[in-house]
């Protein structure tokens, strides 16, 4: 893993505590530790609202893993670039990866400390592989670019995940942008795997617009349509666009309106 890292104190300073945070709020979701008093109120907040908030959560990390597994044990993915992975929980990409090929090299990028401070420690990788954690905003692509491939071999595939982050980005053109550029610079082959939250359900969609006039940094739900579009000029993995326990699933899925707000399709580049 990468050891440039910032010292805990200057990590400690950048964490405020008292405003609710969505990857520790999701943590929280998820049945974790690693959160505040303000994000454990703002999740209540939000499930009071929409109750199914945890079987959404479970379905987005449910896609996440079964989308790494297709992309390494069947299309021969042995490079990942996760942006905006959030506080690590179980299944994170480089153990589901690893895995399946231990030679696998993964690099996180988020842009937040509690995420950073973790990732110090629980982020390790197979002594085959290699596992890398970058401390860049995703708005700034071309710096990712450039500090992945330190980890990563650009001229090779490379599967691209967005789980449950681009919805950050307000902007709909400047979301199609950021992905856009990083598909971009990537070779043939690779893949993009994204899963993220529709506007397809009236008490998520109300549970959402409270949590963001919270004061919070908001989150938006987009149409299935933009969601589709980021996945323009590649080609669809069966079953395409779905609801995410719909795509590929292990068990029969539960039919709960509630795990189908996030969408998640896997698309290759040609």
């Amino acid at each position: 893993m990468e050891n440039d890292m910032p010292a805990a104190g200057d990590l400690e300073s950048r964490i405020n505590t008292s405003v609710p945070h969505s990857a520790r709020i999701w943590n929280y979701w998820l049945g974790g530790k690693d959160y505040y008093p303000a994000d454990q109120q703002a999740g209540d907040a939000y499930r009071e609202v929409f109750p199914g908030i945890e079987l959404l959560a479970r379905a987005s990390r449910g896609f996440l893993a079964r989308s790494i597994r297709y992309l390494t044990a069947e299309a021969g993915i042995r490079q990942f670039l996760d942006v905006g992975t959030g506080l690590p929980t179980a299944n994170n990409t480089h153990q589901v990866a690893q895995r399946i090929a231990p030679e696998a090299r993964i690099v996180y990028v988020d842009h937040d400390p509690l995420v950073l401070a973790h990732a110090r420690a629980l982020l390790t990788s197979t002594p085959e592989g290699a596992t890398a954690y970058i401390d860049v905003d995703l708005r700034n692509p071309d710096t990712v670019l450039a500090e992945a491939a330190c980890t990563l071999d650009l001229e090779r595939p490379v599967g691209l995940i967005f789980s449950g982050t681009l919805g950050h980005i307000p902007d709909y053109h400047q979301a199609r942008s950021i992905v856009g550029r990083l598909m971009g610079a990537l070779a043939s082959g690779s893949f993009l795997s994204l899963n993220d939250g529709a506007d397809t359900y009236e008490a998520a969609n109300r549970a959402q617009e409270e949590y963001n006039n919270s004061g919070a940094i908001p989150y938006v739900f987009r149409s299935v349509e933009q969601l589709a579009g980021f996945f323009d000029g590649l080609e669809l993995v069966e079953p395409g666009l779905v609801p995410c326990p719909r795509w590929r699933p292990e068990t029969e899925p539960s039919g709960d309106p509630a795990e189908e707000v996030n969408y998640g399709a896997v698309g290759r580049k040609p």
